[in-house]
């Protein structure tokens, strides 16, 4: 079955196709099934390829698939082949099964769009780029899939390109993206070049691992940089986070599948994947990490005041991201791809639910517009608050023993203020996750009376998919309950990707946290942390929860902290105006070197070009009246003057001799009346 994992990416290419090729021509049911049919297969065919590699001794689950060779060039030799290892068969069984669940939802959500076959089209497609990103053995392959879901993600949030919001969101996205790629595609190029150096024509996992510790550290501290800067722009890591909010614009299930389960997790997958380089610079991880939960913390605090429902859930993927990178850069490498697992369950779960509330309110997105919509939509507003308690790291949800996992390793690593922000902002997350929970499911309705006249649960092809969501949202963070001596499920899994990178002090914390520290240290941490989160949860309620908010003190009202803090809340709810700023400091004098640029070429360059065309034309027209009225004219002036003069010498001509004759005499006669008279 392994031999088989060429398929898992080619099904999804396969569907994508079909759809745009032919899906204008389709129905959309069948459009739909093509769709969901070849995730579906890829799904079953990952778990499979996951039952197969479970099989196998824990030393021996990397297996290499080559399917054919892509570039051969002398000693350099590249092929599109698969790594099957425990990391790539986790990432596939997050992209093939939350991507399944997302495309069945997208055939209720989408169901009257215009351009059903082009979504579902494009949506196959970043599913076939994710997949060769996830499962390449080499960079090339890697890069090959990062820049199909860069690409893709245009696409997609641009769909609606009618609007120009959308458009523009779409192009910000893109451009943002590659920034990032620069510094990602110069690391790949300055690894080749200083590999190359040292015999090794290579950039297959295996023989640039195998050797890159031969390398010396200022280069390899240049390539950590460089390809964390990739991944700032894909994972939207400060400073280049500010595409994914205006990501929003693009179809909820986009940013489901997007945002919450694949491409946004592609730059701390490739730092995981990287591991071995990044053991051996821990500087670049102490980087990482930093920028990490800076991140986190600087999301969270604009996630507190926003009031679009899709916004809220965009701060905060940003800010679980940060989370992410503050664990792989401090090594803890399984921590963090494990809440990248969780995530993918409770962030779906989240924006598929924001999209059945959209779907219900009309495409109404402002929660201060919504409220009262658990009687009218049980199952969604279940399965939110089942989200929001899993990112709110309340037990024994999936969020709590991720999020857990990560703040216990930094704190046990020393990275003591990396675990002190990142406790306050757990607060926060808990605080804006139940601020959006109450503000759009508890106490009066606030939409307008057309809309709540026709307010409504969503079909069944929605709610499905959240409630399998939100049961992988309760029960999937049982993979990191420490069950075993050696630690948890998986730790025991990921454990030959990581090696040593990490996993032994994991383990040796959770089989004996009490030898390690003093005793349950660890059991304490998760009380405070937990305390944090309810803490969080509470606030909100009593601000915006209608049983509790009778209980709260005078100032704290949202309208009354709003205007006792009202430069904050500004602050806050405009983003640190980093938009305005990257407009005022690069974008507009981009802008206006542009125009400048514009105003010289068509001022000098066209100018000059145009003259030379007017002065081309000129000269020509000068020498064509100059060949007509002086060489002609010249030529023609001789010929009518040898013309002129014929005709009056001719007539001296007659051929007659008698005339000849009478000249003749009188020529004699002229002459003796000259000699006489002379």
């Amino acid at each position: 079955m392994i031999d088989l994992v060429w398929l898992i990416p080619l099904l999804p290419l396969i569907g994508a196709t079909v759809n745009g090729v032919a899906g204008s021509r389709l129905s959309k049911k069948t459009v739909g099934f093509i769709a969901c049919l070849v995730m579906g297969l890829a799904f079953i065919i990952s778990v499979s390829v996951f039952y197969k590699l479970m099989t196998i001794p824990a030393a021996e689950r990397s297996i290499e698939v080559s399917v054919f060779t892509w570039i051969l060039s002398g000693s350099f030799n590249v092929d599109i082949s698969f790594l099957v290892d425990p990391l790539s068969t986790l990432m596939i069984m997050i992209v093939t099964g939350v991507g399944f669940l997302i495309h069945v939802y997208s055939t209720g959500y989408m169901h009257h769009d215009k351009a059903f076959w082009r979504y579902f089209s494009y949506l196959n497609l970043f599913v076939f780029f994710m997949l060769m990103l996830v499962l390449g053995s080499n960079y090339l392959v890697m890069f090959l899939g990062w820049e199909g879901v860069g690409l893709c993600s245009y696409l997609l949030i641009g769909f609606w390109y009618e609007k120009k919001s959308a458009s523009d969101a779409g192009k910000k996205a893109f451009i943002v993206n590659r920034i990032g790629d620069f510094g990602f595609i110069l690391g790949l190029f300055i690894l080749f070049w200083s590999l190359s150096g040292i015999g090794v024509h290579s950039l297959d996992y295996k023989d640039v691992f195998e050797n890159i510790h031969h390398l010396d550290p200022t280069t390899l501290t240049l390539i950590g940089l460089l390809l964390f800067v990739g991944a700032t722009g894909k994972s939207a890591q400060f400073p280049l986070y500010v595409w994914l909010p205006d990501a929003m614009e693009g179809p909820t299930p986009v940013s489901a599948l997007i945002h919450a389960a694949t491409m946004v997790t592609a730059g701390v997958y490739m730092v995981a994947r990287n591991n071995a380089l990044y053991s051996l610079i821990p500087h670049v991880g102490e980087v990482i990490a930093v920028v990490g939960i800076f991140t986190a913390l600087f999301a969270a605090t604009m996630g507190l005041v926003q009031n679009d429902i899709k916004k809220v859930l965009a701060y905060s993927t940003v800010s679980q991201l940060g989370y992410m990178f503050a664990a792989v850069g401090v090594g803890a490498y399984t921590a963090g791809v494990f809440h990248l697992m969780t995530h993918a369950f409770f962030k779906g779960l989240m924006f598929l639910g924001s999209g059945s509330v959209i779907h219900a309110m009309d495409g109404e997105q402002d929660m201060r517009k919504m409220g009262g919509l658990h009687k009218h939509m049980k199952i969604t507003s279940t399965t939110f608050i089942i989200g929001a308690l899993a990112i709110a790291g309340m037990p024994p949800f999936s969020g709590f023993w991720s999020k857990d996992e990560i703040l216990w390793e930094s704190f046990e690593k020393g990275h003591y203020i990396i675990w002190i922000v990142g406790l306050i902002t757990a607060g926060m997350t808990a605080f804006y996750m139940f601020r959006q929970v109450f503000m759009t499911f508890t106490g009066k309705c606030r939409a307008d009376h057309h809309t709540q006249h026709h307010l409504h649960e969503s079909p069944s092809s929605m709610t499905i998919p959240l409630i399998i969501l939100a049961v992988l949202s309760a029960i999937g963070g049982i993979v990191g309950i420490p069950f075993f001596e050696e630690g948890t499920a998986a730790h025991q899994f990921l454990s030959p990707v990581f090696g040593h990178g990490g996993h032994a002090v994991v383990a040796e914390a959770h089989a004996g946290a009490a030898e390690a520290v003093h005793g349950g240290l660890e059991l304490i941490l998760m009380g405070v942390s937990v305390a944090v989160g309810a803490t969080g949860i509470f606030l909100a309620g009593l601000l915006y929860y209608e049983p509790l908010k009778k209980y709260a003190p005078s100032f704290w009202r949202p309208e009354v902290l709003a205007g006792t803090f009202s430069g904050l809340h500004k602050l806050l709810y405009n983003k640190y105006y980093i938009d305005e700023l990257y407009d005022y400091l690069i974008v507009n004098p981009i802008k206006r070197f542009a125009v400048w640029c514009l105003s010289f070429d068509l001022g000098v360059i066209d100018w000059f070009v145009n003259f030379m065309a007017w002065f081309t034309r000129f000269t020509a027209w000068v020498s064509h009246k100059f060949d007509i009225y002086i060489v002609d004219g010249f030529v023609n002036s001789m010929a009518t003057l040898v013309s002129f003069n014929s005709s009056i010498w001719r007539r001296m001509q007659t051929g007659y001799l008698q005339n000849y004759a009478f000249v003749f005499v009188l020529g004699i006669l002229i002459i003796i009346v000259r000699v006489f008279l002379g």
